[in-house]
């Protein structure tokens, strides 16, 4: 609009929105930002030769302009309006580019910059949009779990404050979930604040979930505009528990054996494969029709043979569904009598170790230790027949499938004493032994009858098989009696010898053979009369070789002499017939 001259020369200027003039060419113009980021808007006008000042406006919804800055073009001085909103917020370049800092979804508005000469005024509007990025989708309120084939609702997706609202879609293994009458149901709302004008989008979903779902990931997105075109942001992947009923039921034994032997405790498990799986069931043992309520597990102890056989189990309301083992109990062996055993010697104590087993079964007895030849056999009891005793029996066709009861064998007996004495070959001194049988082990005591004394420098043997001596000597110078006395828990045994002194002669007694002497005293007796045996059944037979000899010998004589006697009667017969002729 032409400026207007009053008649005092002062210079009017009436600026009237209506009548500015658009630079030719210059449309519409939009500068795009970021929420928070400082808006740069060119003038995009070229600056006249007689430019007065530049200003900047926006307009109303109602299309009302607000001035916000002016600069003049001779003064270089730059004024703002006292306009709320961009109070400390404006920025007014040299060639009047404006600069809004801290990008507000308020300043989503049309722009316009005007420079005015003294015969004109050129407008270039610029539009401002303002985008805000949405936070990371996240799946919230999410079901604890999921039950196949029920609608449920499996959770909500919320993205916040977006400028402006985007759109949220959810995905199943990477796959987008589209809505489907009675299996996906989803929901989307979007709410602005009314002081940021940012937008919160959420999307629900409900979902019928089936046992393909089980470990599959769910995801959702939110897809939105920004200064630089349409992007998506993802959230993180959620796997649900999947709830779904048992199917089939299975049983097996605990703890996995090859075999089972009598004697073995055997756990019977049994598991369905619903989820979560159930945690009772029917049990049901060989003859017994009655199921057992328990736990997923039922423990058989002490197992004997006739534990063989079927067992079930199914579950507790649909007993239909029905799993089942079969038990064999291989080996089972009983042993009488059993674990310690205490007896007195010479006592009788018969042992006999039962086998039953379903297919050939070894039997093995051990002493301590070491095999024996036999199945042991106490008609009457000897301190060397204590012992730990082990009866083994093990099935050939298992390998590894072996079972062992143990006896251990306590002989028990009163002290038993004898004396024996010997005179050294030099008659310096006499040997003086106190030999003691019995168990538990007797504690043996020597004294002298008369005065009482108690002789302490004593020599003691081995303690073997419920035998040892205690053995002295002396030197007496006149005649005594020593008393042996020994004792334990079951007696108390006392046994005296007389002692003539030293300078008296005397008949010697011989000591008791040991127990290992014995044996070989009787090992050698056996070997002789083995020896002695051997010779008479050789003497037998070469008798009776000899007499054989000897009757076939005369009965050859017989036969010769009665041949001789036949020549000689045809000799005489021939010298008759000679005669006869003459």
């Amino acid at each position: 609009m032409a400026p207007k001259v009053s008649p005092s020369g002062r210079l009017v200027f009436c600026l009237l929105i209506s009548a500015a003039v658009l630079r030719p060419g210059l449309g519409w113009y939009t500068v795009n930002s970021a929420y928070g980021d400082t808006i740069v808007m060119p003038c995009r006008l070229d600056v006249p030769q007689n430019l007065m000042f530049g200003k900047w406006k926006y307009e109303k919804p109602d299309g009302s302009p607000v001035f916000i800055a002016f600069r003049s073009s001779t003064k270089k001085s730059v004024q703002y309006d006292d306009v709320p909103e961009y109070k400390d917020r404006l920025s007014l370049s040299e060639n009047y580019t404006l600069s809004i800092s801290n990008a507000k979804i308020s300043d989503e508005k049309r722009f316009v910059c005007m420079l005015v000469t003294e015969d004109n005024v050129f407008e270039a509007p610029t539009l401002v949009k303002v985008f805000k990025q949405p936070s990371q989708p996240e799946i919230v309120n999410k079901a604890p779990y999921l039950e196949t084939e029920q609608l449920k609702k499996l959770g909500d997706c919320i993205s916040r404050d977006s400028y402006p609202d985007g759109n949220i879609t959810w995905y199943r293994n990477g796959k987008v979930l589209q809505p489907l009458i009675g299996e996906v149901v989803i929901l989307f709302k979007k709410e602005i604040d009314p002081v940021t004008q940012l937008y919160t989008m959420t999307s629900s979903l409900e979902y019928k979930t089936t046992k393909a779902d089980i470990q599959m990931p769910f995801t959702c997105s939110v897809t939105y505009y920004g200064p630089s075109g349409q992007k998506t942001i993802h959230s993180e992947q959620v796997v649900f528990d999947i709830y779904y009923p048992t199917e089939q039921v299975t049983i097996q034994v605990l703890p996995p054996k090859n075999a089972i032997k009598e004697g073995d405790n055997i756990t019977l498990q049994c598991l369905g494969n619903g989820n979560p799986p159930p945690e009772e069931f029917m049990f049901y043992l060989p003859g017994q029709p009655e199921g057992i309520r328990s736990s997923n597990t039922y423990t058989l102890t002490d197992v004997r043979r006739n534990a063989t056989g079927d067992y079930k189990c199914s579950l507790i309301d649909k007993k239909s569904m029905i799993a089942s083992t079969a038990i064999t109990v291989h080996l089972d062996l009983s042993l009488n009598p059993s674990g310690e055993v205490t007896k007195q010697i010479g006592d009788a104590l018969p042992v006999s170790c039962t086998i039953s087993a379903s297919k050939n079964a070894t039997v093995v007895w051990m002493k301590d230790n070491i095999r024996l030849r036999s199945s042991p056999s106490f008609s009457s009891l000897h301190y060397q027949d204590a012992g730990n005793y082990v009866c083994e029996t093990a099935l050939q066709e298992v390998e590894g499938l072996k079972k062992r009861e143990s006896l251990t064998l306590i002989v028990e007996g009163k002290p038993q004493i004898k004396m024996t004495k010997k005179t050294d070959p030099s008659g310096l001194s006499k040997t003086i032994i106190c030999h003691v049988e019995g168990f538990p082990k007797p504690a043996i005591q020597w004294t002298i009858t008369g005065s009482g004394s108690v002789i302490n420098q004593t020599e003691e043997s081995p303690y073997i098989n419920g035998r040892y001596y205690s053995k002295i000597i002396i030197s007496p110078e006149e005649n005594v009696t020593l008393t042996c006395t020994a004792e334990n828990q079951l007696e108390r045994t006392v046994n005296s010898l007389n002692v003539s002194a030293i300078s008296i002669p005397e008949h010697d007694e011989a000591d008791d053979i040991s127990d290992e002497n014995r044996e070989k005293v009787n090992d050698q007796a056996k070997l002789i009369v083995g020896i002695v045996v051997g010779l008479l059944l050789a003497a037998l037979v070469a008798g009776v070789v000899y007499w054989l000899y000897m009757k076939k010998s005369k009965t050859a004589s017989k036969h010769v002499n009665k041949d001789l006697g036949n020549m000689e009667e045809n000799k005489k017969l021939e010298e008759n017939n000679h005669k006869t002729e003459a």
